[in-house]
């Protein structure tokens, strides 16, 4: 199996299908699998635990995260990498505790909804967002800007779930397994280095693709 290109990858994620996004070796090394959030199920969330870390967070622009009034989590990020988190939250209308796939699945849905309200969620939750600056990842080489980016591309809402692919000892899983993992699960694979060439040939557009996977 080898890497999709991204128009390949942005027709799946408009089919509701997870990918995986491998970041350069020099980073992390590592994939995360990147879902839609409008298009979270409870099947594809428990899918997603399995493979995973279990650990979902949600990449969003900062002006959604400004909407829902999803403030940083802490006031100086010590994080190495400046990932951006916010505050956790849960669906106010949660189906139980909020960690179960569903309500993970219900929460993500609930991000990603246009006409969402703060009140829509509580805070904290079980699902982590996560603010993608604006330049995506022509700015910052993070997971975190490459799932909104393709979700730019692909015309849909700019929220994502994303989780860290674990291997079957428990560490993390690294190319070239992670095109091994794929290939068992019929999942496309690709990379933010091909993300960053194909945004720089459309002159860093992140505007939608047709459905032939050109411009529109």
């Amino acid at each position: 199996m080898a890497l999709a290109s991204i128009p390949d990858t942005v027709a799946a994620l408009r089919k509701g299908r997870p990918v995986i996004v491998v970041d350069d070796e020099d980073r992390e090394n590592e994939g995360d699998v990147v879902l839609a959030a409008q298009t979270a199920s409870a099947a594809t969330i428990a899918w997603t635990v399995r493979n995973s870390s279990g650990f979902l967070c949600a990449p969003l622009t900062n002006a959604i995260a400004d909407r829902l009034d999803l403030p940083p989590m802490i006031a100086v990020n010590q994080d190495p990498r400046g990932t951006a988190y916010t505050v956790t939250v849960d669906a106010a209308d949660r189906l139980s505790t909020g960690i179960s796939a569903a309500d993970r699945a219900h929460t993500l849905r609930v991000l990603a909804d246009p006409d969402a309200a703060p009140t829509a969620l509580t805070r904290p939750g079980h699902i982590l967002p996560l603010r993608a600056v604006d330049g995506g990842v022509l700015e910052r080489d993070g997971h975190t800007e490459a799932a909104v980016d393709l979700l730019l591309l692909a015309g849909l809402h700019p929220v994502a779930g994303i989780a860290e692919i674990v291997d079957d000892d428990g560490e993390m899983a690294r190319l070239p397994r992670l095109l091994e993992i794929g290939e068992r699960e019929d999942v496309l694979v690709t990379s933010i280095e091909l993300l960053q060439a194909f945004l720089r040939e459309r002159g860093g557009s992140r505007d939608a693709l047709d459905a032939d996977g050109a411009d529109e």
